[in-house]
């Protein structure tokens, strides 16, 4: 069985891939082998797993960019996600984190707002790019909170994080994996992190819903298979993934990876089918287009 993952190897979602894979392999006893095909934001690892055989052969990794590009790329794209993508399970959702320059006077999301609003387009915030979740997550603040920030795309976390770094941008929405170390380095300051809930990894952090209801941002990532793939195979690997997901060694494996684990999934198209409707209502109300 092949695995195919429409981004960069080495990143936080081909580790994931491996990870379930090599369960998979050991409880169904044959080879899972891992196909990067990135480029295009997912779109042609996508478009090759939507033109596979249905037969059970074939899954793919499924994040952000599946839901997100629906919108962005509506007349760009030659699939329609929730017609063509039978979702398998769901992994983890990973958070993003609101992370500042330690230069900028704010050490909390109500002093955040109030800066900006006392100032604003004088905070810049970054992202790894145009239309991904980190920028999305600063679109929705934004919207949510009624502060003017400028947007600043780089290609891809590490420029962004650079700069964020040096001081050249003051503000980020970055996943927890990527900034993480910088935030208990001191490098980075924290202030708030954007699930509903708090962190066990960094449990003092308050979540931004406690100062602004309804923010929630997170990252989401589990497997899909080519429309028509038969039902009994689809619950077949739903059923050993979320085994995976109970399995204590593999459980603080993926815990390492910054997520937090999505037990049971069985509704998986409906967290998609939402995902996509909210950040679709974001794009579209920031004018968003693709870069």
């Amino acid at each position: 069985m092949r695995v195919i993952v429409p981004f960069a190897p080495a990143g936080t979602t081909d580790i994931l891939a491996r990870l379930i894979g090599q369960w998979l392999s050991d409880r169904l006893g044959q080879p899972f082998v891992i196909e990067n095909r990135p480029g295009a934001t997912t779109m042609i690892g996508t478009e090759a797993v939507v033109r596979s055989p249905a037969d059970g052969y074939t899954l793919m990794l499924i994040g952000p960019p599946s839901a997100i590009n629906t919108t962005l790329y509506e007349n760009r794209l030659s699939y329609n996600f929730l017609r063509d993508i039978a979702p398998v399970a769901a992994v983890f959702r990973v958070p993003n984190v609101v992370v500042v320059h330690p230069s900028l006077p704010a050490t909390s999301i109500p002093e955040l707002i109030a800066y900006a609003k006392a100032n604003p387009g004088k905070i810049n915030h970054e992202s790894p790019g145009a239309g991904t979740s980190s920028h999305l997550a600063g679109e929705l603040f934004k919207f949510m909170t009624g502060t003017n920030m400028v947007h600043v795309p780089y290609r891809g976390n590490a420029p962004a994080l650079t700069d964020l770094l040096a001081g050249q941008v003051q503000l980020g929405f970055d996943t927890m994996p990527a900034s993480i170390e910088y935030i208990k380095a001191g490098r980075l300051r924290a202030l708030g992190i954007a699930t509903v809930a708090r962190s066990q990894r960094l449990p003092d952090l308050p979540s931004v819903s406690e100062f602004v209801p309804g923010y929630e941002s997170s990252a989401f990532f589990g497997f899909g298979a080519p429309a028509n793939t038969p039902a009994a195979i689809v619950d077949k690997l739903n059923g050993e993934i979320n085994a995976g997901l109970a399995d204590p060694k593999l459980k603080a494996r993926l815990a390492d990876l910054g997520g937090v684990l999505v037990a049971g999934s069985p509704d998986f198209r409906a967290l998609i089918a939402a995902e996509t409707e909210k950040w679709a209502k974001v794009i579209r109300a920031a004018n968003i287009k693709p870069e």
